[in-house]
């Protein structure tokens, strides 16, 4: 259990002053959360566990659903609760446009969004102590940008690396191009430096990360730039790319997944509905039967390809009939999992003013229904490798079982004295155990 902190009046200095840091949402502000961790790191801060009692917490917050905001406010009250000394950075998506609200929450001392929040440690080291919140959301500017410093994960074997940030798409439902800005890229060969610097650092797979991955462009260099360039890393074993939207997946990309080479056989695109009219009034920029063609290609090019996507359930105006497209499409379609989101009214996005809500209960009811089938594909997908010999990248260990992921995102675990942590090893898989493929090696 946290102790309750010193109540000693707290330095800003970063002689003896703890900090700990908890990431909410995507794995960008995963990628983000490192970087930051380590400039503090790198000025003399001592960094403790999120479950330490620390002088500062900063949390990077989510503001794509209503639960991303209401995970920060459960926070910062068990926050308060357990560690009441601690002063509290809310930093990130929704500090960016919830400023008011954020500053009225106890022990918040600082409201940083995303236009700053990677300069946190020279704010928190600028400014004279104060009972009052400091509030810094200024606007995002539209350039691209470069990253300092590294950030080395010291929780996770593999590293998340940020190639891009903003999105210009602004679908009805999502208010990020508010929160993150508009489309900018990284310095490319930022990203290599970073890289190298990762590897070094004993990371074996890199996840490329961003706000709209595919939109990458810098210097007449686009996606698939990037991961021809980080293929020569010498150390680096496997490239993988989050979350993409369909309609930016170059086809080269496709061909070299195909192929053998360090870009793992994998694509999480975000589907959002396979109604044709919810996917217009969501402002989608395809038609179910264009997702389907492109899913279909992949599949077929690409060897044991996983491939994941996003739902939205309970879009304004969703009827049973639109809902059992989604579901009967996804049955049909090469999907192997699902990620399952209940819509959120969000008051910057245009759909708040749409009719015809869908009752909380629907919602849940249709939910729930999509996690089934999601579990359904998933250990049908993990049934198709039982058999086969594929190599694992171990990541942690619990109960003597060590788990790590094949290239294409089966997790695997095998019964091992010796330690596997970030070790790469050829495993055979031999059955489906619930969420998990037992292995042997």
């Amino acid at each position: 259990m946290i102790q309750p902190a010193a109540k000693n009046p707290l330095p800003l200095s970063p002689k003896n002053t703890t900090i700990s840091f908890y990431t909410l949402g995507c794995r960008l502000n995963q990628s983000e959360t490192a970087v930051i961790q380590n400039s503090f790191q790198l000025e003399g801060y001592d960094i403790v566990n999120f479950e330490q009692p620390a002088d500062i917490v900063v949390i990077n917050t989510c503001t794509v659903t209503e639960h991303g905001d209401a995970d920060t406010r459960r926070l910062v009250y068990k926050i308060n609760r357990l560690n009441p000394q601690a002063r509290i950075a809310l930093i990130g998506c929704q500090a960016q446009i919830q400023k008011e609200k954020l500053t009225q929450l106890p022990n918040v001392r600082w409201v940083v969004g995303n236009a700053q929040k990677m300069d946190l440690v020279a704010i928190l080291k600028s400014l004279k102590d104060s009972d009052r919140p400091r509030v810094i959301t200024p606007a995002i500017p539209r350039k691209n940008f470069t990253i300092p410093v590294a950030g080395i994960d010291r929780y996770h074997t593999r590293a998340n690396l940020k190639i891009q940030d903003g999105c210009d798409f602004f679908c009805s439902f999502c208010e990020i191009p508010y929160a993150r800005g508009r489309a900018r890229s990284r310095v490319f060969a930022d990203i290599l430096l970073e890289a190298k610097t990762l590897v070094a650092a004993g990371h074996k797979e890199i996840i490329l990360t961003g706000i709209n991955l595919g939109t990458y462009r810098e210097a007449g260099k686009n996606i698939l730039d990037v991961v021809n360039g980080l293929e020569q890393i010498s150390g680096l074993e496997r490239i993988r790319i989050s979350s993409i939207e369909p309609t930016t997946i170059p086809l080269a990309l496709i061909q070299k997944m195909a192929r053998p080479s360090k870009l793992c056989r994998y694509l999480h695109i975000p589907l959002q509905s396979a109604s044709n009219q919810i996917l217009l009034k969501m402002g989608r920029k395809y038609s179910a039967e264009e997702f389907q063609q492109f899913i279909q290609n992949v599949f077929q090019k690409v060897p044991e390809v996983c491939i994941g996507t996003d739902t939205i359930v309970g879009f304004p105006g969703e009827t049973d009939e639109h809902f059992r497209e989604t579901y009967d499409r996804l049955c049909e379609w090469p999907i192997h999992y699902i990620h399952v989101f209940s819509y959120s009214k969000r008051l910057l996005a245009k759909s708040k003013d749409f009719t015809n809500e869908v009752s909380p209960t629907v919602i849940q009811k249709r939910s729930q229904v999509l996690r089934e089938l999601s579990l359904r594909k998933r250990r049908m997908f993990y049934g198709q490798g039982v058999g086969t010999e594929q190599t694992v990248l171990f990541e942690e260990e619990k109960n003597g079982y060590w788990t790590g992921w094949t290239d294409n995102y089966i997790r695997v675990k095998v019964l091992s004295p010796d330690n596997l942590a970030n070790r790469s090893l050829i495993v055979r898989l031999i059955s489906v155990e619930d969420k998990d493929v037992l292995g042997s090696y």
